[in-house]
């Protein structure tokens, strides 16, 4: 995102960059309920189970710029700080995550930066997830600013998962007992298999529905 400071106010021009990021959130979270209409009324299905949005707080932002070694300064936070804006789009099935991916990243005006596939490449701790990094442009009075953005996307039973370990993470800070983590790594399993059964059984509903609405039309 390249951004130039124009106020005089660093309280200003934390605001003003604050806005970019939050105009950032507001312009994705359109796109991805144009596209879930859109896919609904085409395929009378609906992808998306549900969408949270955030911008990360001052605190945060600070401490990964010093955990990183950087400065705490705007133009450090602007270059190296890539989910200051974030979505999380939650999913019913492994199938839409991609599928949804593809969609956001098919829009015209939309850069997609990186991307961190943590479904087929699981984390260690056994986290699955798939993560988009995304500038898409803001069109200010005067300037139109690339703002970043980063989407993650997940099924319910992951995002479930998730959010237990980063509850105990926070709770341990970063250094829960080892039969703790393997624990939730077991339930991490259980997750994917609970996923992958989830799969085939809509599958299995989607195959009976085409060949109830064959029989229907064959005369």
């Amino acid at each position: 995102m390249e951004y130039k400071v124009f106020r005089d106010s660093e309280v200003d021009s934390w605001k003003e960059v604050m806005l970019v990021y939050s105009s950032a959130l507001k312009e994705i979270g359109t796109k991805i309920e144009i596209l879930n209409d859109e896919f609904q009324h085409v395929h009378r299905y609906n992808p998306i189970e549900h969408v949270k949005s955030r911008l990360k707080t001052s605190e945060s932002i600070v401490k990964k710029l010093k955990r990183n070694g950087y400065e705490s300064t705007i133009e450090n936070m602007v270059k190296y700080v890539n989910d200051i804006a974030g979505i999380r789009i939650i999913c019913s099935f492994t199938t839409d995550i991609y599928r949804i991916a593809e969609m956001i990243a098919n829009q015209s005006d939309i850069k997609v930066l990186s991307v961190k596939d943590y479904i087929k490449k699981t984390k260690p701790s056994g986290y699955k997830s798939y993560h988009m990094i995304v500038s898409i442009p803001i069109y200010l009075s005067d300037r139109i600013i690339d703002a970043k953005v980063e989407i993650q996307i997940r099924t319910v039973a992951m995002d479930f998962w998730a959010s237990l370990e980063h509850k105990i993470n926070y709770k341990f800070e970063g250094n829960a007992p080892e039969h703790i983590k393997d624990e939730l790594y077991a339930c991490a399993q259980m997750v994917s298999a609970l996923d992958a059964k989830m799969l085939s059984l809509n599958e299995e509903i989607q195959a009976i529905e085409r060949e109830r609405e064959n029989e229907k039309n064959t005369p």
